[in-house]
């Protein structure tokens, strides 16, 4: 490998690829202290107040007078609002779709709705906080020697979270959470579930069913502790429901289905420098292939995409995709300023110490993971994505809730890019993880699953690691265990999204 990376020729930064000295040769400039791997050096002299520029995108402005070679981040590049003039439906670029009689397929379950999961679970879902421990104990319930009688059952798994009460019962953190409910019961990946309430709450399951016109039935039940007369009570009875649906559930059997039933959560959680150079543009090209096979892919985060936003308006299919686009950016922006946050409290200190200094320039590295075609429809937190090809999905950048929400929006894979090494994994939909860079796939062997960091020290191309990821995520659709699933993970990784007061 080179000493570093130029991006774009329009860059006035370029990215190194090892921790480099004082006094070494950077183009026509020589690095005036020590950089650490992943961070920037500026190529020409940058005045206070010019643009600095990455992706040949703004990526924050000079803080003091930059000097060719000098070290680029915190201490010398400042955030700014973006105040981006946004062109619509520019840039569209159709994928030459694949032939439905030539299409590729995975095995999966296909359930009576016509949906298609790649898992099998039984879910005990949570209405409150107040019935977490119920449903805790009725999943725990089933240890490995019962489930092994049903080997088409993945697992019973509880879903609880911290909410449900002490909110308002209409508005935006009402309607979020009750898209998060509704979603999960119906997910394609849940061959049944058992819905837990106390009774009393402000989520109330019976106004679930009655707004999403949910039956109860052998693969559905709900009850409330309340009224099952206690803990105690309430955990037999949810035991003896999931033990009941357990050989109905075994029923399900997997069989061809086309890629076009495929829904892909794009996420990324600990990135770095590497993000926006190896992963990410080789999950964008496995998005690429999904989309022209008539599947789906899911961009959220919208924190996360924030100053690459007019990329994707110029992506939009229409203006009206675009324009409620551009309308999650302003509302982030009241949200943030609401909360005496800035847009700019987005990278973390990990994100920081990998390279990555502003949230603009994480953004546009985050973005690439949505590839080349155009955006076919935007969606709210946990709203059902009902547009085929590339979509995006209003979410918070925290990993978790975001996942959440794609889950709920009908997601039934999630593949997850890091650089720092995250340890995220999720259920019911499995997480592929695919590491940045070779040093950190190395170290966390045991949780990535592709190592895109070979695009830089092995020469693989992008077109080569985006088809294995895409090949990777048909397995894995499959019944091939991710590494993160392997390893159990996903039990604690359910967290709706909480908007408003709680009072």
């Amino acid at each position: 490998m080179k000493d570093y990376i130029r991006l774009n020729n329009a860059d006035n930064v370029v990215t190194v690829t090892r921790a480099l000295e004082a006094g070494v040769a950077i183009e026509t400039a020589t690095t005036s202290v020590m950089v650490p791997r992943g961070h920037k050096v500026a190529t020409v002299d940058i005045a206070e107040g010019e643009a600095v520029r990455k992706y040949a995108q703004v990526i924050g402005y000079a803080a003091q007078d930059i000097k060719a070679g000098d070290h680029v981040h915190v201490h010398n590049l400042e955030f700014r609002n973006v105040n981006a003039e946004y062109e619509f439906s520019t840039d569209l670029r159709w994928p030459e779709m694949v032939p439905e009689d030539k299409r590729d397929t995975f095995m999966g379950y296909r359930r009576s709705n016509g949906k298609v999961g790649t898992r099998n679970y039984i879910a005990v879902l949570t209405s409150v906080n107040c019935s977490a421990t119920a449903a805790r104990r009725i999943a725990s319930a089933f240890g490995p020697e019962e489930l092994a009688q049903y080997p088409n059952v993945d697992g019973v798994v509880a879903f609880v979270h911290g909410t449900g009460c002490g909110m308002a019962d209409s508005g935006d953190g009402f309607d979020t959470l009750q898209r998060v409910m509704w979603g999960y019961a119906r997910q394609p990946n849940l061959g049944g579930v058992v819905m837990v309430g106390l009774g009393c709450e402000i989520n109330q399951i019976d106004w679930l069913l009655e707004a999403y016109g949910i039956e109860k039935g052998p693969l559905f039940q709900a009850m409330n502790i309340q009224d099952v007369a206690g803990l105690r009570r309430t955990v037999e009875l949810g035991i003896e429901k999931v033990r009941a649906m357990l050989p109905i559930a075994n029923e399900a059997k997997r069989e061809p289905c086309p890629v076009s039933e495929l829904t892909v959560a794009l996420q990324c959680g600990g990135s770095d420098a590497w993000s926006g150079i190896t992963a990410n543009p080789a999950l964008g090209y496995a998005c690429d292939l999904l989309v022209a096979q008539g599947g789906t892919g899911v961009l959220a985060e919208t924190p996360e995409i924030y100053g690459a936003e007019h990329l994707l308006t110029r992506r939009a299919v229409d203006r009206k995709t675009g324009d409620k686009l551009v309308g999650l950016i302003r509302w982030w922006e009241d949200y943030t300023e609401r909360n005496k946050g800035s847009m700019d409290n987005n990278p973390s200190p990990g994100n920081k110490k990998g390279g990555l200094t502003t949230i603009l320039e994480k953004s546009l590295g985050a973005a690439a993971k949505g590839g080349t075609t155009p955006l076919a429809g935007v969606f709210k937190y946990g709203e059902p994505i009902t547009a085929k090809g590339f979509t995006f999905m209003d979410s918070p950048g925290y990993d978790p809730a975001s996942v959440t929400g794609q889950i709920a929006s009908g997601c039934n894979i999630v593949v997850f890019t890091t650089g720092r090494g995250s340890a995220f994994g999720s259920k019911p939909s499995p997480c592929i993880k695919i590491a940045t860079n070779t040093e950190m796939y190395n170290r966390m062997t045991e949780d990535m699953d592709v190592n895109a960091g070979a695009m830089l020290t092995d020469g693989q191309s992008l077109e080569e690691k985006g088809r294995e990821i895409y090949k990777l995520i048909l397995r894995v659709a499959s019944g091939e265990q991710s590494k993160s699933e392997a390893q159990g993970l996903g039990d604690y990784e359910f967290v709706p999204w909480q908007i408003g007061a709680t009072m």
